[in-house]
């Protein structure tokens, strides 16, 4: 096991707030994020789920005879939470063989006339294929909602990712390239929708003053701890516990309660996201130029295999990730690596129906693609906290395990 490092490395690379964006200005938070993105109006939610959550809920109430929803089986826990607390049900897609997209043969077994919505997800930062997931969807009279929650800044062909579908939405929790802690910004295409979600936020999303509280205290604590000195209270340690007691998918903020809260975004976190958002452009073009500087070094590793996004689309760059030959060696990687401080992770510990506590929540099924990919994956932060000499030691850890 590698010598742990005196300071913390994030998982992620978020964009660092600082002293300055705490200071009184003006909300224009969503407004400022779609002139950057060159979207219509994003409306700003307190979370992606919550964003997903009144996404799934608008659109059923426009085809309340439609209860299914296909998502990929290798996604975060909390979208199937949001099918769940919407009052729909759950379909799985399994993956395509080592790619985070869904297959396609699957997709379209998956969907009939029982389809509300499919969810691609441009997971990690990579852009998927919503293109196919639009065309099954035209097929049977359903929408697609793009999960585009590690994604924002994303490109396909020149266009921001969230519009090639009927939805999108972008995650701003905390960690990820612009955060106010947790919120999410929801988009639609067609202004009859963006209409539709508007007025069902407006009429299920409740002003909470404790919700509110509690976010601007997180919100405070976050821009005081995400440094590489902090991190170490913040997240190292209680990672490193949860990895003693033998537990991955609390190591990695897999368990999540199993409702979601809905509240309004106060005016202060709104100012706060305004300031760092001036930054977040610059920020993603570092976070890009970094990441193809050391992808050439992680493909010289006989067994790698760095994922990456298809032609005409530049992804963020929260991470890398990377799939490994085997479990095994994964594993092996993760040992000398997850608690080195190096900020080496695993993105999703499980495939959705191997989550013990969801066991209420996501249906039984055989998902062989998407198990896979779990067993096999590991991410490395892209932060420029990350040093070429800390890049350095990861690939010769890895070159060890592979040898």
């Amino acid at each position: 096991m590698l010598p742990r490092r005196p300071h913390e490395l994030p998982p992620t690379a978020g964009l660092p707030l600082r002293l300055a964006d705490l200071r009184p200005g003006a909300a224009t938070l969503a407004d400022d994020i779609a002139a950057q993105l060159g979207t219509p109006p994003l409306q700003l939610e307190c979370s992606g789920t919550a964003s997903l959550l009144i996404a799934l809920t608008a659109l059923h109430e426009l085809q309340p005879q439609r209860r299914r929803v296909v998502v990929p089986a290798y996604t975060c826990p909390l979208v199937a939470i949001a099918v769940q607390q919407a009052g729909l049900e759950l379909q799985l897609c399994d993956l395509r063989a080592g790619h985070y997209d869904m297959d396609p043969a699957a997709l379209r077994a998956a969907c009939d006339e029982r389809t509300l919505a499919i969810i691609p997800t441009h997971l990690a930062g990579r852009v998927a294929d919503a293109d196919d997931a639009l065309a099954v969807a035209r097929s049977v009279g359903a929408y697609v909602i793009e999960d585009a929650a590690q994604a924002l800044g994303a490109r396909d062909k020149g266009v921001s990712v969230g519009l090639a579908g009927d939805i999108g939405f972008f995650s701003l929790a905390a960690g990820k390239g612009l955060s106010i802690y947790e919120g999410g910004l929801l988009l639609a295409r067609d202004p009859k929708l963006q209409e539709q979600l508007a007025r069902t936020a407006a009429r299920i999303v409740p002003h909470s003053l404790g919700w509110e509280w509690k976010r601007s205290i997180e919100l405070l604590g976050y821009a005081a701890l995400y440094q590489p000195r902090g991190l170490r209270l913040a997240y190292g340690n209680p990672l490193r516990h949860a990895l003693r007691r033998g537990d991955p998918v609390a190591a990695v903020g897999d368990d999540f309660p199993l409702t979601i809260p809905l509240h309004r975004v106060g005016r202060w976190r709104q100012v706060v996201g305004t300031h760092a958002a001036t930054r977040l452009p610059a920020f993603l073009d570092q976070l890009s130029a970094q990441a193809q500087r050391r992808l050439p070094r992680l493909r010289r590793i006989d067994g790698i295999e760095a994922l990456d996004d298809p032609a005409g689309a530049q992804g963020t760059w929260p991470f890398l990730l990377l799939l490994l030959p085997d479990q095994r060696r994964r594993d092996a990687a993760l040992a000398q690596l997850w608690s080195s401080g190096l900020g080496v992770s695993r993105l999703f510990i499980h495939a959705l129906p191997d989550y013990a506590y969801l066991a209420g929540v996501v249906p039984p099924q055989d998902v062989p693609n998407a198990r896979d990919f779990a067993a096999r994956s590991l991410s490395i932060s892209n932060s420029p906290w990350v040093t070429d000499d800390d890049f350095e030691t990861i690939c010769r850890t890895l070159e060890s395990v592979l040898a």
